[in-house]
């Protein structure tokens, strides 16, 4: 299963020519997870051929308007283009009052379901057959959320010599086995998925941090991902600013990621002050060097594990 990261967005507060407001992908197969909807989203949507159609799922981290002032025109472009399947949108409370506020004052008539579930509680939130998403409460100046995409253990390699070897044909018993059933040979032993399948192999960990301050519930959350995409939206020397404003420097977010054990850090609501992000880039890297800047259509594939 292809799991890739579209950047649609990497800006904080205001656009600048070059980075559109916050919004990430996550092209999981034929189904899109959508982390934050900042506005002119549907432009980056159709520059990047990110589909209106397939099956969607929208996560707001807080209700600042560069984080969900895009999701008025998301629903009205997809109306637009007659989309047919139920659009999930999760979010903290005041979501809903928000939706409902659009669809009050603004004339259109949807074409399809919306499903709107405000978070209360950290918990997992969203529950599929091979993945979950969890949230967390972060330290911005408003309620705001981080959300974790994890994907749920895949089964171990299978070792066809060895089911040859125990007396299984290949065949309908091969995939039993695969799936976790014992069978019967025609000889009339037992063969338990154990003895020809290998060691559960651990499913793929994507993290997103929305606004935040530091703090020890992102780095819980984050533990082991593949990948954290952090908010650094002020250098360093302005960390009194990004405190009272309830952000992060370039240095707390690699804290975060050693912390956290994650593989790879990428930063992303870059302030619009910055026409470089050099800088930002080489104070994270001092503290954790596998750090990238987000820049606006940036993708990233993240891979399956072999074990």
């Amino acid at each position: 299963m292809s799991l890739e990261v579209v950047f649609l967005g990497t800006a904080a507060s205001i656009p600048t020519v070059e980075r559109a407001l916050p919004c990430v992908v996550v092209k999981r197969g034929n189904e899109i997870l959508m982390f934050d909807c900042g506005e002119g989203l549907q432009r980056q949507m159709i520059k990047a051929k990110v589909s209106f159609h397939k099956k969607m799922k929208v996560f707001v981290s807080h209700m600042h308007g560069d984080h969900v002032l895009g999701l008025p025109g998301l629903l009205q472009t997809m109306s637009l283009l007659d989309r047919a399947h139920k659009l999930e949108i999760y979010g903290p409370v005041g979501i809903k009052a928000f939706i409902k506020g659009i669809q009050q004052t603004v004339q259109f008539v949807l074409t399809f379901p919306v499903e709107i579930r405000e978070i209360k509680e950290e918990d997992v939130i969203c529950r599929e057959k091979e993945y979950q998403v969890r949230v967390a409460r972060t330290a911005h100046v408003i309620p705001s959320l981080a959300y974790a995409l994890i994907e749920k253990p895949r089964p171990g390699r299978f070792n066809p010599e060895k089911a040859k070897t125990l007396g299984v044909p290949e065949g309908p018993l091969w995939s039993k086995l695969q799936h976790g059933e014992k069978v019967r040979t025609e000889t009339g032993k037992i063969i338990k998925p154990g003895q020809v399948v290998g060691p559960l192999r651990g499913g793929r960990k994507i993290v997103y941090s929305g606004d935040t301050r530091p703090t020890s519930n992102l780095v819980k959350l984050a533990e082991k991902a593949d990948l954290l995409i952090h908010e650094a939206t002020f250098e360093d020397d302005l960390s009194e600013k990004a405190q009272e404003d309830g952000h992060s420097t370039p240095t707390q977010a690699a804290k975060t990621a050693k912390k956290a054990k994650v593989k790879r850090l990428i930063l992303t609501h870059v302030s619009s002050r910055y026409r470089s992000t050099l800088s930002l880039l080489q104070q994270a890297r001092k503290i954790f060097p596998n750090t990238s800047m987000g820049e606006d259509f940036m993708r990233v594939e993240i891979p399956l594990l072999d074990s």
